[in-house]
């Protein structure tokens, strides 16, 4: 079986999150491509770029790993341009965040995310986290 690449779009403005993230696909073996945006606005930027633009985001098979609680525009505003983009609307989003708000689930349910996953306190844990979620999307067709 041939193994699609999935290209990971990590939306997280803080560098302690991004190594975590690098560190435990590496632990685990995600081989995935990663492109980072350190907010709602520049990340839209990248999904929207064609491929004369840099940095480039390929349009097939991507996925939104997304932070609430960012400068600029936050995941919830993210989320609202994004769906409202009829180019857009489908990009599959996994929200993953430290906010247990009720609110903020909500929110992110009622914009259609894939998943609302809470940031987790130790390593091994983001590890076992990260490790379910490539789980996951290798079981998911996505478009």
């Amino acid at each position: 079986m041939i193994e699609r690449v999935i290209n990971i779009l990590l939306v997280e403005d803080d560098e302690v999150d991004v190594m975590n993230v690098k560190r435990a696909f590496k632990k685990v073996n995600i081989t995935n491509p990663i492109y980072l945006a350190s907010n709602g606005l520049e990340a839209l930027a990248m999904l929207r770029s064609n491929e004369d633009q840099s940095p480039c985001l390929p349009t097939e098979r991507r996925l939104v790993l997304l932070d609430l609680n960012m400068p600029k525009m936050n995941g919830i505003e993210f989320l609202q341009e994004l769906r409202s983009d009829p180019n857009l609307c489908t990009t599959p989003v996994v929200v993953m965040t430290t906010s247990n708000q009720d609110q903020d689930r909500v929110q992110a349910y009622n914009l259609n995310v894939a998943g609302y996953i809470l940031k987790p306190l130790t390593f091994n844990k983001f590890v076992d986290t990260m490790s379910a979620l490539n789980k996951y999307w290798i079981l998911c067709e996505l478009p």
